[in-house]
């Protein structure tokens, strides 16, 4: 009898094993992922990596335009003083000088100006009464507006300003009435 209890003992021991074994195994294959889902992981990566991947390009191409915009703002506004020259010259010889000495003087202004033109350079259109705008013009001073309207708003015009492609790389310089 007493092996009938051992040999009992031994079943049910063996038994327990075979149940954790059994139990041990269906967790390894709860955690172990399937094919489709290894499938699904991978896809998901592959099209994040080429969305990431197409954002790229898009902002690299953006940048290489940007660039090529606005490579020559330098020149552009070192040629911003020749221009302002150009304009005194023409007011003086008009006043002063001689009508033939303003045709040539005015041919060549409108030529340059004309190319400065062509590579995107506007003028800022300010005239006086014009409010006032901070990310336009630059006040150089404020004095006594001559009339009530001309409070708070442009009186003079001293300097030009100039965009290149929508971009102020010159604020207009001007005198406001308080």
């Amino acid at each position: 009898m007493e092996n009938q209890d051992i040999n009992e003992e031994n079943i049910n021991k063996q038994q327990e094993d075979n149940f954790q074994n059994e139990s041990v195994s269906e967790e390894n294959v709860t955690n172990t992922p399937t094919a489709e889902e290894l499938l699904a992981e991978e896809k998901d990566r592959y099209i994040r990596l080429y969305a990431e991947f197409e954002n790229y390009k898009k902002r690299t191409s953006k940048e290489k335009m940007e660039f090529f915009q606005f490579a020559n703002q330098d020149m552009m506004v070192s040629m911003l003083g020749v221009l302002d020259d150009f304009e005194r010259a023409l007011k003086e010889i008009a006043k002063n000088g001689n009508p033939s000495d303003l045709q040539g003087v005015e041919l060549i202004y409108q030529k340059f100006k004309n190319r400065l033109t062509e590579k995107g350079l506007k003028p800022m259109e300010v005239k006086a009464g014009d409010s006032f705008n901070v990310d336009l013009h630059e006040a150089i001073t404020q004095i006594p507006a001559p009339s009530d309207e001309l409070k708070g708003k442009i009186v003079d015009v001293i300097e030009t300003g100039y965009t290149l492609n929508d971009k102020v790389i010159r604020f207009a310089k001007v005198v406001t009435g308080n």
